[in-house]
This record gives C-alpha cells, structure tokens and sequence, in this order.
C-alpha cells in the first residue's frame, strides 16, 4: 500500500551494541548514524501531514538523547530487535506532539514523494501520472489520525510484525489489526474517491 522505506536500517552488531551500551562515544555514534535516517524518516511521516515537518529533525535528536540516557537498560536477548526498540521511542515521541496539539494542518507532499520508490525511467506523461499518485497517496495518509497511521507507517514503511508494533505502541494485537486494516481501507477509498481536499 505504501512505499517501502528506502533506508530501513539493518541491526548493529552485538559487539557495537555492547560497547555502545557501556558508554563508548565511538560505539554510540555508529549506532546514531546506522539509525539517524530511518528515524527521521518515520518521525517526518508521522508528523509533517499535521504541519510539523520542520520539528522532525529536532524530534529525531531528541529520541537518539532518550536512547542515549537507556541504552544500558536495552536487553539485546529480549523480545525486541534494537531497531524496534528505538522506533517505538521515536514513535511515542512523535504521537506525544501530536497529542500536545502543536499543530498547524499543512501538509508538505514534496517530502513525502521522496517516500515513493526509485523513481522508473518512463516517458514524461507516465512520471506525471506517477507523482500525482504519490501527492495523492501522501494526502490520503496524511489525513489519517494519528495513532492510525503509526500504525500503517511503522507496518508498511518499516515493516514490523504486528507483534513489535503492539508492542512498541503498547497496544492489544487485535487493537493493531484492526487499526492497520481500517487505515488501509481509508487510504484506499481515498485514493478510489479522489477525495483529496
């Protein structure tokens, strides 16, 4: 349904993870720049359809300050990879602005096109077609509320089981699927109506 986040972040290794968590700056920083972009990248699609592109960045260093101050809590054997550890922090951190009602309703679709997927060599009408897609698709997204489409962006850009996204959203399993399935269904009458205004 939604494009696939273009720089999903594998895990770090379990000795960076190790020396990062007894508090080596190295260690750290590696840790920072394995996951800086993929979240800003949820941050921004959380936040920016409510008009709050411009606090992604300062909300991303904000959750690698709380991931800092934790690290050493993280348990590598637990039932969460450090990725999904550190997405559900910057996914309650980015719902709890939402929440705090700094909103401005603008939604900014030349970002959200970088979302799509590699662009295809294709004649001139197609590429048109395919960004007015994608302006449309932002826009449908966009207009979800927002724990509905956590939801959608942590399954279908980031893809993590329902399982991890209950989890990190502190949500009952049902609670997600049924989230996940009316987001999906919004978004695509959206799209099916047209009704982008």
């Amino acid at each position: 349904m939604v494009a696939r986040a273009p720089s999903a972040a594998r895990e770090l290794d379990d000795l960076a993870l190790l020396r990062a968590q007894r508090g080596d700056h190295a260690a750290f920083r590696q840790l920072v720049e394995r996951y800086e972009r993929p979240v800003w990248e949820l941050v921004w699609r959380l936040v920016a359809p409510a008009g709050l592109a411009a606090r992604a960045e300062d909300l991303t260093q904000e959750v690698f300050l709380r991931v800092y101050r934790s690290l050493h809590g993280f348990d590598p054997a637990g039932p969460a990879r450090l990725s999904t550890w550190i997405f559900t922090i910057a996914t309650r951190l980015a719902l709890n602005e939402l929440r705090a009602g700094r909103t401005a309703r603008a939604v900014d679709l030349d970002a959200a096109l970088e979302a799509l997927a590699a662009p295809v060599a294709a004649a001139p009408g197609r590429e048109l077609a395919r960004r007015q897609l994608g302006e449309q698709l932002a826009a449908a997204v966009g207009a979800l509320p927002a724990p509905a489409r956590a939801v959608l962006v942590l399954s279908d850009v980031f893809e993590l089981s329902h399982d991890e996204i209950a989890g990190a959203l502190e949500l009952e399993l049902g609670t997600v699927k049924s989230r996940l399935s009316r987001a999906r269904a919004a978004v695509r009458a959206q799209l099916t109506r047209g009704d982008l205004s």
